[in-house]
């Protein structure tokens, strides 16, 4: 059983798009720490994502790092550090983050890491979802995203289903 840990970010944007499902469905469970579970209920965040918290599913699980972030993490929001101090905690297999400081550092730590658009592209890749009907519900949302990045994950995927017919 794979362990996934997950910062805010990517629970929030597939929730906004109405994907969160992907979730299970590649990874089986998904560990947030507390702060996240906070961070998704905040008085900024679209009704629709603090209702998809508020009713929890059974496959996301919640958890507390019992160990202090260090100094290196300082330059983290606390949603970042505590998913990083987690996915160490818990051996993750995979986190799940989207923010730039956050990548670099799981990547730092020796961390696998995926973002949003990863998970798109692999429930694409195993034809759970219409890529670019997904990637057109994120580019509506504030997800920020170069435009470059987008057009090559479409070329990449749009090649992947050519080879494999």
């Amino acid at each position: 059983m794979l362990v996934v840990v997950s910062d805010a970010s990517p629970i929030h944007y597939l929730a906004l798009i109405g994907e969160s499902e992907l979730l299970p469905a590649l990874y089986g469970s998904v560990l947030i720490p507390d702060s996240v579970a906070a961070e998704l209920t905040h008085l900024r965040t679209p009704e629709v994502v603090k209702q998809w918290i508020g009713g929890r599913p059974a496959w996301l699980e919640v958890a507390r790092p019992t160990q202090p972030p260090s100094d290196v993490m300082a330059h983290l929001d606390r949603g970042e550090r505590d998913a990083l101090l987690l996915a160490i905690e818990t051996k993750a297999d995979l986190v799940l983050m989207d923010e730039r400081d956050g990548v670099e550092e799981a990547a730092r730590l020796g961390l696998r890491v995926t973002g949003t658009l990863g998970v798109l592209d692999q429930a694409a890749t195993k034809e759970l979802i219409d890529l670019p009907s997904a990637l057109n519900r994120l580019r509506a949302t504030n997800f920020r995203v170069s435009p470059v990045l987008l057009e090559g994950l479409l070329a990449d995927h749009a090649l992947r289903r050519r080879k494999s017919k």
